[in-house]
């Protein structure tokens, strides 16, 4: 756990070896979420795998969703 003060204006930098573990670079955006009064940040990237996991394995390859709505 890492522990640092806010400054003037609630502003926090991203600890390095947090800013690499989540591939952050200068100028990325991040999202921050409200959790059981906790604060969690991610990446739109990584919303996306999450969306994207969620969706694996929905249906079988062959199957094409659009034809059915043709």
């Amino acid at each position: 756990m890492i522990s640092m003060k806010m400054s003037n204006g609630g502003r926090v930098v991203i600890p390095l070896e947090i800013r690499q573990a989540m591939s952050l670079n200068e100028g990325d955006t991040v999202l921050w979420e409200m959790k059981d009064g906790a604060a969690f940040l991610t990446t739109r990237e990584q919303q996306l795998r999450q969306v994207q996991a969620l969706f694996k394995g929905m249906g079988s390859p062959a199957e094409c969703w659009s034809d059915e709505l043709i």
